[in-house]
């Protein structure tokens, strides 16, 4: 079998690489090889954001780096569609999976789709319910392209039921057992009769295995002075809060407010740069501006931290899991399951005190995601 993988932003990078290992663990165990090909699209074109994700992980270099780059959605997608299309056109794949709900992701759906290449969406059916974020717009338009719907939770297996994606629903919607795929009747699906499988989240693959390896290499904690749970980690890097003036000077003077002058590390990503660099709002003292971190590095800031105030989707899952409380810098979250269990709280509704419940951590599975994803595309597809 023949995979094309694109991958094009930060997250991306990360949830490749389990992946990467369990198809090399397939590979070595079977004689139904899956050969994996590594599309990078130049999203991500800021080296801090990208080759040193690839430089950590040990990630193969990609197959293909198309130098999409920066530019307008219209433009960053069009181009990433018009030569992700010529690959697919080179290389004749039996399937393209694509991550998440990036500019990166709907352009190598539609390209897949419209060539008959059957699509497999990792990170299937999140919904934010809020049509003004170009992320959800990007999910929504991806997921129903795709032939196997690959979920994190049954959040999400819901959500695409409501929207007539209920497809093959792999055991009833639950987290697929180990090998199930290869042991099952299932019916071969294709672009209209799409399927439906909960593997968890594969970003716990990802922490699990990084988290040991971050202990041990990761000393930002020292070179920033830190002491555990004295401090806040904040992260803003969405187009609705850095596009937007108003919004931007919304977050500032929220964090201002809460974080009561503790310090507050905040490594600021390149988009937030731009707006902060024209803003008239400025953070108070005890914000520290640094460098963009490295994965390792962010892990071992954020387990450390007493709180974190972020707009990213995967840092409220890492903090999570890590037990850290965190605060949600947006007006919605697709990862309901962390609010309810009380580890995670959207700033609206913050009243300065967290007191999360206990949690045993397996709101999104148990870790073995991405084998389970290789039990799919070896035995479906």
């Amino acid at each position: 079998m023949k995979l094309i993988q694109i991958v094009g932003a930060r997250p991306q990078f990360i949830k490749y690489y389990p992946l990467s290992l369990a198809i090399a663990r397939h590979n070595a165990a079977s004689s139904n090889g899956i050969a994996d090909i590594l599309i990078h699209t130049g999203q991500h074109y800021d080296y801090a954001m990208s080759k040193v994700f690839f430089d950590e992980f040990g990630i193969k270099s990609p197959e293909y780096h198309l130098g999409v780059a920066s530019g307008s959605h219209g433009a960053q997608t069009g181009t990433a569609l018009q030569r992700i299309e010529e690959v697919i056109e080179k290389e004749h794949p039996d399937a393209v999976l694509v991550y998440g709900d990036t500019n990166s992701t709907l352009a190598g759906a539609i390209a897949a789709s419209k060539l008959h290449v059957p699509v497999v969406h990792v990170e299937a059916g999140l919904r934010s319910f809020n049509k003004y974020m170009p992320e959800e717009i990007n999910r929504i338009l991806t997921d129903h392209v795709s032939t196997v719907l690959v979920c994190p939770s049954a959040t999400a297996i819901k959500n695409l039921a409501a929207e007539g994606i209920a497809g093959n629903a792999a055991n009833g919607g639950n987290i697929v057992p180990q090998g199930w795929f290869g042991n099952a009747a299932v019916n071969r699906p294709d672009k209209n009769s799409p399927m439906v499988v909960n593997v968890g989240d594969i970003m716990y693959d990802v922490l699990l295995h990084a988290v040991a390896i971050a202990g041990q290499r990761s000393k930002k904690i020292e070179e920033l002075g830190l002491s555990a749970k004295n401090y806040c980690l904040l992260t803003v890097h969405r187009a609705e809060n850095t596009d937007d003036p108003k919004q931007f000077a919304k977050i500032v003077k929220f964090v201002n407010e809460v974080s009561g002058g503790r310090t507050v590390i905040f490594p600021m990503h390149p988009r937030t740069v731009k707006m902060y660099s024209t803003s008239e709002s400025r953070f108070a003292d005890n914000v520290r501006i640094i460098e963009p971190l490295g994965y390792f590095d962010v892990l071992m800031v954020l387990q450390n931290a007493s709180l974190a105030l972020t707009d990213s989707g995967g840092m409220q899952k890492e903090a999570y899991w890590l037990k850290t409380p965190c605060v949600t810098l947006r007006e919605q979250t697709e990862w309901v399951e962390t609010v309810a269990e009380g580890w995670n709280v959207l700033y609206a509704d913050f009243t300065g005190t967290h007191a999360p419940a206990s949690n045993s951590g397996h709101a999104y599975g148990d870790g073995m995601a991405a084998d389970r994803i290789v039990d799919v595309l070896a035995n479906t597809l």
